[in-house]
């Protein structure tokens, strides 16, 4: 692989630090997209990453991507960038839409107006969000989407865009619908490493409490590094498609919850968390449960790490992180 490069859009995301060390690992020359090339978050991410090549451009503009593109002649292109919250989506429809759906169809622009369809292999990260409240479970590719927020609608058109690229022009365009995927580098913002964050600030001593939404919904959560690895194999099957990533296992967000604080060796949690209506979404998704047969026969990939590991995992970075700030 010491001659594939690849460009990732998302690269300081926890998805895309995972594959980036993944594809360096491999021997990749390694590209990626951030919207500044400067200040302490671009500073940040070449410590982390100092074996990647930043590059400045914009998923709402595409003159910056057509040129990252047009530069870089990546053999790769692994689409993770985008507004990721569920509930930012509803607080900013309209920027979920521009830069979630029609950031992936200007990546796409930029392959085609870059003279890369027919070299380019390119990776769109769909997810699970854009099955709704199917009527079937598990679902799988076939299942149909039904998307009930404004994230999971621009997710859609996305998928579905990268589809047509396919269909009309031949290029190597694939999807992977992943299901929730966790570890200790994900954001703050996410409800999983807001329970793992403040369960080991209540453990230190450092938080009262912890306020929360709706604790019924269930979500298949696997762990992240694995789910970068199957981003990877997608790329390297003989013809492009599109495959469901996921456990096939799922537990609600009051499982999580009680298995971080357990982690913490703290038994009695209920009286330590809060419901707070303000928190619960407009509409939400009672519970999502992917089948990964299809990944499985076809890439040979299996989700390995058991939830009550991945719940191990986070909670003891976060304690350690905490345990290691100024108090």
């Amino acid at each position: 692989m010491a001659d594939t490069t690849a460009l990732i859009l998302g690269i300081s995301g926890q998805d895309g630090s995972y594959l980036a060390e993944l594809l360096h690992a491999k021997s990749y020359e390694v590209h990626g997209v951030v919207r500044s090339l400067t200040g302490p978050g671009a500073d940040a991410l070449r410590a982390q990453l100092p074996f990647a090549s930043l590059h400045e451009a914009e998923l709402q503009d595409l003159a910056s991507l057509v040129a990252v593109v047009g530069l870089v002649q990546p053999d790769e292109i692994y689409n993770l960038a985008g507004l990721s919250s569920v509930s930012r989506s509803w607080a900013q429809p309209e920027l979920t839409a521009e830069i979630t759906g029609l950031g992936a169809l200007r990546v796409l622009e930029a392959i085609r107006l870059a003279g890369r369809l027919e070299t380019t292999r390119f990776y769109q990260a769909s997810s699970s969000e854009m099955f709704g409240n199917a009527l079937v479970a598990p679902q799988n590719e076939s299942t149909p989407f039904a998307p009930v927020h404004p994230y999971a609608v621009a997710k859609v058109f996305a998928h579905q865009t990268t589809v047509s690229f396919r269909n009309a022009y031949g290029t190597y365009a694939c999807c992977g619908i992943l299901f929730n995927h966790e570890s200790p580098r994900r954001g703050e913002d996410f409800v999983t490493r807001k329970i793992t964050q403040g369960v080991a600030r209540i453990a230190l001593g450092r938080q009262a409490g912890l306020t929360l939404g709706n604790l019924d919904v269930r979500r298949d959560w696997g762990y992240a590094p694995e789910y970068a690895e199957a981003m990877w194999m997608i790329l390297q099957q003989a013809e492009p498609d599109d495959f469901v990533i996921a456990t096939g296992t799922t537990h609600s967000v009051r499982d999580f919850v009680g298995a971080s604080f357990r982690q913490a060796g703290i038994e009695d949690w209920e009286p330590l968390v809060t419901i707070d209506p303000a928190l619960l979404r407009p509409a939400d998704i009672a519970e999502l449960r992917g089948d990964a047969s299809k990944a499985q026969a076809k890439l040979g990939w299996t989700a390995s790490t058991p939830f009550e590991d991945v719940v191990r995992i986070m909670v003891e970075a976060d304690l350690a992180r905490e345990s290691a700030a100024a108090p």
